[in-house]
């Protein structure tokens, strides 16, 4: 099953890109300070592009996560609708996952810190290097949605776990 995870940022955009538990891309877009729908159409273009290139059987994204800034949180939900019309154009069934689900899926604590989470993603992939955080992040969304996949695979028909 390839997967391709979003972190998505007004900033910065982490992409990871997983088949079962082999890292197959990994990388952090530098969308820096310019306009913003300039940003949001590069987070749009560049993931339309890795969805062509390596083809993923489905997209993971990050729910927003609620900010003491307003502007902050439009800009976040921007990015994340960029991201999510680009996962949708290319045909991709869309999961989406809160933060503290995909902390506890991949860390075990819904609270782990971003330096727990890419030593997780390291050891869970079996990378040699740890992944740059904002990639880090999106692997994690990736493997959350892989363990997430399987653990409702097991489980007998009918059976909706909420």
């Amino acid at each position: 099953m390839r997967i391709i995870g979003l972190d998505p940022g007004s900033r910065i955009t982490g992409v990871g890109i997983i088949d079962g538990e082999r890292l197959v891309h990994a990388e952090s877009l530098r969308l820096g300070d310019g306009p913003m729908p300039e940003r949001l159409g590069a987070i749009f273009t560049r993931v339309q592009a890795l969805i062509e290139q390596f083809r993923p059987d489905f997209g993971a994204v990050e729910t927003v996560f609620m900010s003491r800034n307003a502007q902050a949180a439009i800009k976040l939900g921007q990015a994340r609708g960029a991201a999510v019309c680009a996962l949708v154009a290319g045909g991709l069934e869309v999961h989406e996952y809160a933060p503290r689900a995909i902390k506890q899926a991949i860390v075990g604590r819904g609270g782990a810190g971003k330096e727990q989470v890419q030593h997780m993603t390291r050891i869970l992939l079996k990378l040699t290097e740890t992944p740059a955080e904002d990639a880090a992040d999106a692997l994690a969304v990736a493997l959350c949605h892989l363990h997430t996949a399987q653990t409702h695979a097991r489980l007998p028909a009918g059976v909706v776990l909420r």
